[in-house]
């Protein structure tokens, strides 16, 4: 599963491959819970890096898989 992070006053973005059989709903709930808090939102990727963004400058999060993008025009 992928994970993009949007940052808000930047023009990149932060993308992550989580770990298999990571739960969308779960970690759905996890940044929803950050974001409401106002901390640090912490994600480790499936190599096991860790990256952090202070919950008032995330634009979005969003999850899905990998085979969900699409390259190119038409759909």
């Amino acid at each position: 599963m992928d994970v993009r992070i949007g940052v808000t006053h930047s023009p990149k973005e932060i993308g992550l491959e989580m770990p298999d059989g990571t739960d969308p709903d779960a970690l759905k709930t996890t940044v929803d819970e950050v974001l409401a808090a106002g901390g640090t939102l912490w994600l480790t990727d499936r190599k096991g890096r860790q990256v952090g963004v202070p919950a008032e400058k995330v634009a979005y999060v969003e999850v899905g898989r990998p085979d969900d993008r699409r390259i190119g025009f038409g759909g």
